[in-house]
């Protein structure tokens, strides 16, 4: 016979709480003793029996709502219904693309000095240029290509808002001597 294996999926994301996670393996967990005992034609009783454990834990089980449920009484329920608890990686996700990254290292690929992404991340949130990088400014404003300044926007938008980066882009320009009424950047941008 064949074992069924129910994936038990662990990540290192901070954003879910403890309590979110384990609620949401119980149910799946649960949801997935239900079918398979269901599939085999047994009862709760049955399998509650078999397992050593009250009908009423099966019940609470198969409901998701049995949060203190310990790993052996699940292997236990598991092994009577051929299958087995597996732990395993959550596939990664695709990463962001790292504006700030690609912008700092393509302004200064012309230049002595490089402009870093801290520089360009703080003259960004101030609206004032790095002093000496005047011209990787103009670079970036100008010879840019529209999704590399929309992508950086948005990244160093989460700071604060889009529009204030916008608005300290602006800045930015009319200290590097860009004319706001012939600059092409500012279309990239809308």
């Amino acid at each position: 016979m064949d074992v069924s294996v129910f994936p038990l999926e662990v990540t290192d994301s901070s954003r879910y709480n403890a309590q979110y996670i384990v609620h949401t393996l119980i149910q799946e967990l649960g949801s997935a003793i239900r079918k398979a005992r269901s599939a085999r034609g047994l009862t709760q009783a049955q399998i509650a029996a078999a397992a050593g454990l009250s009908r009423n834990t099966i019940n609470r089980l198969e409901n998701g709502l049995f949060p203190d449920l310990g790993v052996r009484k699940a292997q236990t329920i598991l092994e009577k219904l051929d299958m087995e608890l597996v732990v395993k990686p959550v596939k990664p996700k695709a990463k962001k693309p790292d504006f700030v990254g690609m912008a700092s290292a393509s302004a200064g690929v012309s230049f002595k000095n490089e402009l870093t992404p801290d520089e360009l991340v703080q003259a960004l949130l101030s609206g004032k240029a790095t002093p000496g990088k005047e011209a990787h400014f103009i670079v970036l404003l100008e010879e840019f290509p529209a999704s590399l300044l929309k992508g950086l926007v948005h990244q160093t938008g989460a700071w604060v808002t889009s529009e204030k980066i916008k608005k300290n882009l602006k800045k930015i320009a009319s200290q590097v001597g860009l004319d706001e009424r012939t600059a092409t950047w500012q279309t990239k941008i809308a």
